[in-house]
């Protein structure tokens, strides 16, 4: 039993992507060491983090850290089939993408869209070879999921921004040298009105950085506390107090990353079957029964990610699809969790990928927008039910 998504192309019946999943394939067998695959799926703590930067060098060096960024900027222009066959061969491999993952995805769109030429040049190349890390500040302790409610002030002050605040749950924090930081420029309007954009660097007097120790044992997040920090005004990205657009900007040129999700939990499906003592486990018709469920949930997710590639191939809006994959991704991730126990038995805790990923699966339903969220969101957009009631 395999749970593979990629279909092969053959030579009677091409696939869109054949020649670039082809260049992409042979570059990794080049290019890619055990070592980086050992390392790629954890936090890049002390002893990792040398190993990661360099195959994030090579990567960007290649142009394979980000196809899907235009060109200009260190990409392909990698089309949707492209960028879906890039994931699939990244992900079959095992093979890590770019340090910074959150920069990519999300801050690097951003600033091609609301960046200024000189912000332009002097970002987005050292972001994509990993020689800047970079981390981005929206979740505070009262303002988690409800981005608009943020209270970290930025006061214009000439050409400066004195900031004032706290961020929590920024990932990378603790090794970034820049933050896309949210903060309140204006405290008399709508709260999702006076929201502004920075592009700031952590080495700022002013900005302590405090890491965050997970139940995994690693420091993947941080706290920033602010006090009369001082940013140039030239750091503002977009205009004054629209803060709210920059952060909702959907024009990422990665479209095809939800798939991600099911992909990743493929190949732990097929690693826990294909593991040492799973045989004799799936002789059991209850442990059969919870393998063909994760299974289903992988099979729906994939359906769902391929429904949406194909809506905007035909140039439709995705719609919610992306809040119904990562509800169904957490759930199922947690649910994989706990049968790689019951199927490899207690050695499971003393085996480091399945203890760890016991534990590390916990976060799956809150980060990047918790299942309460996300319910609401495919509530409201999906079944068309009315909006929860807001305090007043």
């Amino acid at each position: 039993m395999t749970t593979s998504n990629r279909s092969e192309p053959t030579e009677s019946d091409p696939g869109p992507a054949d020649a670039f999943r082809a260049q992409l394939r042979q570059w990794l067998d080049q290019e890619l060491t055990p070592d980086v695959v050992e390392i790629g799926g954890r936090a890049p703590e002390e002893g990792r983090l040398e190993v990661m930067l360099e195959w994030n060098q090579r990567l960007a060096d290649s142009g394979w850290a980000a196809p899907a960024w235009p060109v200009e900027h260190g990409g392909r222009d990698a089309d949707i089939d492209e960028q879906l066959a890039y994931l699939e061969e990244m992900s079959e491999r095992s093979a890590p993408g770019p340090l910074n993952v959150i920069g990519v995805s999300n801050i690097a769109p951003a600033i091609m869209t609301y960046g200024t030429d000189e912000q332009k040049a002097r970002f987005l190349g050292p972001m994509l070879r990993g020689d800047e890390i970079w981390s981005q500040g929206m979740s505070e302790p009262d303002a988690g999921s409800d981005l608009a409610s943020l209270r970290t002030s930025a006061v214009l002050d000439g050409d400066e921004f004195v900031l004032n605040g706290q961020k929590t749950w920024n990932s990378l924090g603790h090794i970034a040298d820049w933050c896309q930081l949210y903060v309140r420029t204006d405290p008399t309007v709508a709260k999702h009105k006076g929201i502004s954009c920075l592009l700031v660097d952590l080495r700022t007097p002013g900005i302590e950085v405090r890491p965050l120790r997970t139940i995994t044992g690693e420091q993947p997040f941080s706290e920033i506390f602010l006090t009369d920090a001082r940013v140039p005004a030239s750091a503002l990205l977009g205009p004054l107090h629209q803060g709210w657009q920059v952060a909702m900007t959907t024009l990422s040129f990665e479209r095809a990353g939800v798939a991600r999700l099911h992909m990743g939990l493929s190949r732990k499906l097929d690693q826990l079957l294909t593991a040492p003592g799973a045989a004799e486990a799936l002789t059991d018709p209850r442990i059969r029964d919870r393998v063909a469920g994760v299974y289903a949930d992988i099979a729906c997710m994939r359906w769902m990610c391929n429904r949406s590639l194909a809506q905007m191939r035909n140039g439709q809006p995705a719609g919610p699809d992306g809040s119904l994959a990562k509800l169904a991704w957490g759930r199922a991730d947690q649910r994989l969790a706990e049968l790689a126990m019951d199927v490899l038995g207690p050695s499971a805790t003393l085996d480091g990928q399945w203890a760890y990923n016991l534990v590390a699966a916990r976060q799956t339903t809150i980060a990047g927008g918790t299942t309460e969220i996300n319910l609401n969101i495919i509530g409201e957009m999906a079944l068309g039910l009315p909006r929860e009631p807001r305090p007043q």
